[in-house]
């Protein structure tokens, strides 16, 4: 195992356990811990070309050559020793914070990928500020599950039905294919769960690095030390787009990740779907 990995992951965990359970929908959930599988992180990357530019003050594509998925297990981070940093966000509660994640994108060219559940009225509400940005390979959207249920509670046909249904949401919605990549709800899974989700083209469960810790509400001061202690390279991080407070944080957010000279990405920049 990875040590950096595991130590990465331990940390996120412990985060998260300080910052107590989140609360989610009517009740309140403890986040797992979750521990990287024995592969660890791959040890290949992409290759940036020598001829591009730094991060510029807007953010643009990447200048890389894409790499195959791993094959087998979970992403907690990107592949290599580079720059890249990928900021992942999840649920969509709040339909304004939805909406004006879609215009922080448009207004710096931030890289985002979305873990949709399309029960969400924001991403219905939405659809016309984020279809450029899907158009454009800016944003791009994976499988959140249709209505945030732990999947290792369901039946293996309820899981089926979960992924099914949002992914018809979002091919209907978006235009756009979400496989391989699903995060399960609460990081809840296992192998048993990863194959039925892979028997239906969800074949690679994305988990990640570090969090904002936002899926339940969270202080201003709160939000910056996350954003301080968790955007580094190579990382995947989660955030959520639930409650207010990381919208007023998006200049902050731009401005550690110039600072520490990143290059935002969404995973299609980074792999070649299998």
């Amino acid at each position: 195992m990875d040590r950096r990995l595991f130590l990465g992951a331990l940390a996120a965990s412990a985060v998260m356990a300080l910052t107590g359970g989140a609360l989610i929908g009517d009740g309140f959930y403890t986040p797992p811990v979750i521990e990287p599988k024995s592969e660890g992180r791959p040890r290949f990357r992409p290759r940036p070309d020598p001829h591009a530019s730094p991060v510029p003050k807007r953010f643009g594509a990447p200048h890389l050559t894409r790499v195959p998925l791993p094959g087998g297990g979970s992403l907690y981070g990107l592949p290599g020793d580079g720059n890249l940093l990928s900021l992942t966000v999840d649920d969509g509660n709040d339909s304004e914070v939805v909406a004006l994640y879609a215009k922080f994108a448009a207004d710096s060219g931030m890289r985002l990928t979305f873990f949709l559940n399309g029960i969400r009225p924001s991403w219905t509400d939405n659809a016309a500020l984020l279809r450029p940005l899907v158009d454009s390979g800016q944003v791009q959207l994976g499988n959140h599950t249709w209505s945030h249920p732990s999947l290792t509670s369901l039946s293996d046909t309820d899981i089926v039905s979960q992924l099914t249904k949002n992914d018809n949401f979002i091919k209907t919605t978006y235009g756009v294919e979400a496989k391989p990549y699903y995060r399960p709800p609460f990081g809840y899974h296992n192998d048993h769960t990863d194959a039925v989700a892979a028997g239906i083209g969800y074949t690679q469960p994305v988990m990640w690095y570090g969090s904002l810790s936002d899926s339940g509400a969270i202080t201003d001061q709160q939000m910056t030390g996350f954003v301080n202690k968790w955007l580094l390279p190579q990382h995947i991080v989660i955030g959520h787009a639930n409650f207010a407070t990381v919208t007023r944080h998006y200049d902050e957010i731009v401005q550690v990740i110039r600072d520490r000279g990143l290059q935002p990405i969404t995973l299609d920049d980074v792999f070649l779907r299998r």
